[in-house]
């Protein structure tokens, strides 16, 4: 009995040593952890810290895009997402439901305010086990009105996330100029941050301006995640980005996207693009194209992804002659009087051909040929200064260089200049590809007193804190490759192209503007090789600047594959030109020049009197005589004696012998008329506009009651007709042509049978 006892008290006193050997390791442990605040290398302090602080991303806003006049292109809006919560436990006050307790009714209601049907809405609110659900897309991006009208629907459950979209309050509206932003996920740590990136044009180009830094702020909070009272903020904020304003003018782009807008619903070209500049300092006021897209919703975006303004490069066509024109003039070779043989110029083999299939006008004057828009004037006038010579002004106007507008993926297009026959084509727009920009840079030497101006697109960019300029455009002249004595005779001849009888530019006049230019037509490169045909298959353009005397804008419009419909092709330039031209310079204050009214003529009675002595007479009063038969006495006129003419109009003389047929080509069909009536013919036309083709030759004499049947045409549809005539007469000689050698062929082969 007493050695049992013993034995429980000597396991006792064991226990009690272990017992107290652990307390005094447990002791020093946690004296030791006390003292040095380490546990297994750990610093729990920091540790501890860690767990209940918490830290949240501040964004940043994106930098906000201007017009030169400070009108917002592109901002950052605050914008809402959709959400519902769906656990009940959110719920405490059953009277005050926290989550949707009736899908039905919510998805409703949900249905008229996002674009979404009411039974997606409803499978989304019915999801088992989630604790929230969002919309998609069509839940994103809500505007501030959208969310109070959910909001008064007082629906159960129903919550907005707060966020920023980047926001383009013109909707299309040089889109792919500006670009666009997309919300990319990137990943910090154990946080996935949203961040907006710029994806097209002066968003991506000039992203590392307008992203800003996002700051961060810094906080201890419960095990729940809640601040702690008595406990402060430590914030980093965030450094928004910096702001960039455009040369862009609000109101000419205006101009500019409901013009575009017009010609692509009526014509429905393949491409359309325009350019607005300032003469004197190469500021862009407006770009646009078509097709275009929304930069809120990248609508139509798939449809084309590249500024055709700057990366597309493409053959100029006749607006090219407006450099070929000002280095004659340079060179001293262009003497407006000067005539030349129109119609064909040989080059080696290959013969270059007037665009009327080659018939030309007979000799006419260089100033004639430049109105008529004669290829065989400049390769004339090509061969006078000398190809090489032609080649330095090419340079020096800087074709086939990059402008340096500091817009991504610039083209600097391709001199086209090896062989004789690149270099003549060159002279008239052919071969040889240009960009839009190129050619408004070009045109500035030409606008600007031989000072040709770089076209810049950015004024200024300017920082978020400071407001002071980071970069600031100054107008830079990049080069004079014309003396401005040549420059002031190149608009009086580009005045003529739109004013003159035979000009190709009547359709770009304008009322109380001079405007002085040159129209364009060129082929389009077949990808097979060759170039396409097809009435259609064409970039139709117009290269134009006003007031001519003093020009304040130059605006370059082309419109690439349009359905014509029987139209000419300068009708949809001209309701792009036109338009944007004149509103722009109306909205600028450029004052109208002040035309004086044509004098007004009574005709006298000319009848027993000499034909000679009546045509001077007519000359002299500026009145145009046409002389009807080879007789040598006026027997009848027209208009009638005592009639009211205007300067420029014609008068109709019939002769005491044989009544012969005038030539009526480009005449109008109320001076037909007079002919016809005092003739006695009776007249049949098609088509509207000016005579092209007569069925009664020139100087046949005539016979009363006699048909004469006319063809009529706009100018540049018969421009175009005779192309197409063109195209036809080499096809059919080519045809002629493979079936002489078909027939050689097999009179050879019967021949050696």
């Amino acid at each position: 009995m007493n050695e049992n006892r013993m034995n429980m008290k000597r396991g006792a006193a064991i226990l009690f040593v272990i017992f107290a050997l652990l307390f005094f390791v447990l002791f020093a442990r946690f004296l030791f952890i006390q003292i040095s605040g380490k546990a297994d290398g750990h610093a729990l302090k920091s540790e501890a810290l860690q767990k209940y602080l918490r830290t949240d991303v501040l964004e940043s806003n994106r930098g906000t895009i201007y017009d030169q006049h400070g009108a917002v292109i592109a901002e950052d809006a605050t914008s809402f997402t959709l959400a519902a919560i769906l656990d009940p436990s959110m719920t405490t006050n059953p009277k005050k439901p926290k989550h949707v307790t009736d899908p039905e009714k919510t998805a409703t209601v949900l249905a008229k305010y996002i674009d979404m049907d009411k039974s997606e809405i409803e499978k989304r609110l019915e999801k088992k086990g989630a604790f929230q659900v969002e919309f998609g897309k069509e839940g994103r991006d809500l505007s501030n009105s959208v969310k109070k009208k959910i909001e008064a629907e007082r629906l159960p459950g129903i919550i907005f996330l707060r966020d920023s979209k980047r926001f383009y309050p013109n909707g299309k509206f040089a889109s792919h100029l500006i670009g666009f932003t997309q919300k990319l996920e990137e990943k910090k740590g154990n946080q996935v941050i949203q961040r907006t990136v710029g994806q097209m044009g002066i968003e991506k180009t000039y992203e590392k301006y307008l992203k800003g830094k996002d700051g961060k702020i810094q906080y201890k909070s419960d095990l729940w995640g809640y601040l702690l009272q008595d406990k402060k903020e430590m914030i980093q904020e965030p450094d928004d980005g910096d702001h960039i304003y455009l040369t862009i003018d609000t109101k000419i782009q205006t101009f500019l996207e409901d013009a575009l807008n017009e010609v692509e619903k009526e014509y429905k070209p393949g491409k359309a693009f325009a350019i607005v500049a300032d003469a004197k300092t190469g500021k862009i006021l407006a770009m646009g194209q078509r097709p275009s897209f929304h930069p809120d919703t990248r609508a139509g975006l798939g449809d084309n992804w590249s500024n055709d303004l700057v990366e597309y490069s493409f053959e100029p066509g006749s607006t090219m002659k407006i450099f070929t024109l000002a280095s004659a003039i340079e060179e001293g070779v262009f003497h407006p009087n000067e005539l030349y043989k129109s119609g064909t110029y040989k080059v080696g083999r290959e013969a270059i051909r007037d665009h009327n299939g080659g018939a030309g006008w007979g000799p006419i004057t260089y100033l004639e040929g430049v109105q008529r828009s004669s290829n065989v004037a400049m390769a004339n006038l090509l061969e006078k200064m000398g190809p090489d010579v032609f080649r330095q002004y090419l340079d020096d106007f800087h074709f086939g260089q990059r402008t340096g507008i500091r817009l991504p993926n610039e083209a600097k297009g391709k001199i086209l200049y090896n062989y004789p026959l690149e270099k003549v084509t060159t002279a008239f727009g052919q071969g040889t590809t240009v960009t839009a920009l190129q050619l408004i840079q070009a045109a500035t030497a030409v606008a600007n007193d031989g000072k040709m101006m770089r076209p810049y697109v950015i004024d200024r960019i300017v920082d978020d804190k400071t407001k002071k300029a980071l970069v600031e455009n100054k107008p830079e002249k990049v080069g004079e490759p014309i003396s401005k004595e040549t420059a002031q005779q190149a608009r009086e001849v580009l005045k003529s192209v739109t004013t003159a009888e035979h000009g190709t530019g009547q359709m770009y006049q304008i009322q109380g503007y001079e405007v002085a230019g040159k129209t364009g037509t060129a082929q389009m490169p077949n990808p097979q090789g060759g170039y396409l045909h097809g009435a259609n298959n064409y970039i139709f353009s117009f290269l134009g600047m006003a007031p001519a005397k003093d020009p304040q804008l130059v605006v370059y419009v082309g419109v690439a594959q349009p359905n014509l419909d029987g139209e000419a092709g300068s009708v949809p330039v001209s309701k792009i030109f036109n338009p944007v031209m004149r509103n722009s310079l109306q909205y600028l204050n450029i004052e109208p020049k002040q035309t004086p009214a044509a004098k007004s003529i009574k005709l006298e009675n000319f009848k027993n009197k000499t034909v000679n002595q009546v045509v001077q007479e007519l000359k002299h009063n500026k009145i145009e005589p046409i002389v009807m038969g080879t007789g040598t006495k006026v027997v009848g006129q027209s208009p009638e004696a005592r009639s009211t003419l205007l300067q420029g109009e014609k008068v109709i003389l019939q002769t005491d012998d044989t009544v012969t047929m005038p030539d009526m080509e480009n005449w109008s069909l109320r001076d037909v008329m007079k002919a016809a009536n005092l003739a006695g013919l009776k007249v049949s036309y098609t088509g509207e506009g000016y005579v092209a083709s007569q069925n009664i030759k020139p100087g046949a004499p005539l016979k009363k009651g006699q048909k004469l049947i006319l063809k009529l045409m706009k100018q540049e549809e018969k421009l175009q007709f005779d192309q197409q005539q063109k195209e036809q007469q080499e096809e059919e000689s080519q045809n002629e042509q493979e079936e002489q050698q078909s027939e050689t062929s097999e009179a050879n082969e019967e021949t050696t049978g």
